[in-house]
């Protein structure tokens, strides 16, 4: 990246050239794999040259164009929504519920998609963009940013392109679920989903017909994570469990895995420091980055306690012994 900065003028200008020719941009992929959270993601992070195009095309012409016929609860990747944007909607869903119905008596049907960026099919994603984009010229240019990723299926980690893509693609199941089958308590954050209903039989049959429409966007459920809850047992959303109470209040609780890695981290941390490596500061932003998250997040007050007298315990104190002892 540094050395396409010194050059900038004069890279931008050779770029500008090759798509006025129509002549390819891309230069291949940097590949690495990646173990996030236990699961293994193989990553194809694009060049520095062609990531300047890509974020020029998305941010200029398929952001505005794709995110426009988005619904409004779908809350990933686009410009002021997020991860809390789709936390603060879920929980706006289910005290409304529980205002319209007077109870948590209810279900919520959760959905995951399997390897939903290995399975997008691309030519049914090229046919949804083309009737949202008229452009002829970005229509081929986003073809070729998309058909290098597979022979006609998959889209690639780490291109800005796939990211917008992703978000788009299941956008008629969205439309289906909230004009068609009329669930107003519906969101979506790019494969995580849930529908919220007083009906278990109700919730069923919109299950049959979202498995339809899956179908035919050659979209596959995950089997195991696809199932409907009681309200009151808590519903998993973005790596937190989120449960109607009795009283109408929504409980917030983090799942166990975020916990058991940062466990990991502390005493990782504890060594690197030890080692020179690492210095007490970085090691105190990070675990106060975590500590932050899970106080805004979630009712994890005890949770919290525990790893705070943790961190002391390791970090701290140890650190604190281990400079009185080298001095």
């Amino acid at each position: 990246m540094q050395r396409y900065e010194v050059n900038a003028l004069r890279n931008t200008a050779q770029t500008r050239r090759k798509l006025l020719a129509g002549e390819s941009v891309q230069n291949g992929f940097v590949e690495f794999t990646l173990n996030e959270r236990g699961k293994i993601r193989h990553i194809k992070s694009i060049h520095i040259s062609e990531r300047v195009v890509q974020k020029c095309l998305c941010d200029r012409v398929l952001t505005p164009l794709l995110s426009h016929p988005l619904i409004y609860d779908n809350g990933a990747s686009v410009k002021g929504k997020g991860v809390h944007f789709a936390l603060r909607r879920l929980i706006y869903h289910l005290t409304q519920f529980y205002r319209t119905n007077g109870s948590n008596d209810g279900y919520a049907l959760i959905i995951d998609f399997s390897k939903f960026f290995d399975t997008i099919d691309h030519e049914t994603l090229f046919r949804l963009v083309d009737h949202e984009v008229s452009d002829l010229r970005v229509r081929e240019l986003f073809r070729r940013f998309v058909s290098v990723f597979g022979e006609g299926v998959s889209l690639g980690l780490g291109s800005q392109v796939s990211q917008i893509a992703a978000i788009f693609y299941p956008n008629r199941l969205d439309h289906s679920i909230k004009e068609r089958l009329r669930i107003r308590y519906y969101g979506r954050y790019l494969d995580d989903i849930y529908l919220i209903h007083p009906e278990k039989t109700y919730l069923q049959n919109c299950l049959h017909e979202i498995e339809r429409i899956c179908t035919s966007l050659k979209i596959k459920l995950n089997a195991k994570k696809t199932r409907i809850v009681r309200l009151s047992r808590g519903i998993d959303f973005l790596k937190g469990k989120y449960t109607l109470l009795p009283s109408g209040r929504v409980l917030r609780r983090p799942g166990k895995a975020s916990t058991v890695r940062m466990k990991r981290k502390i005493r990782k941390f504890a060594g690197l420091i030890d080692c020179g490596n690492m210095s007490v500061n970085d090691a105190r932003t990070a675990y106060q980055a975590w500590r932050g998250s899970y106080k805004r997040c979630f009712n994890a007050y005890h949770r919290v306690k525990y790893m705070d007298e943790l961190y002391n315990k390791i970090l701290v104190f140890t650190h604190t012994e281990h400079k009185e002892a080298t001095r």
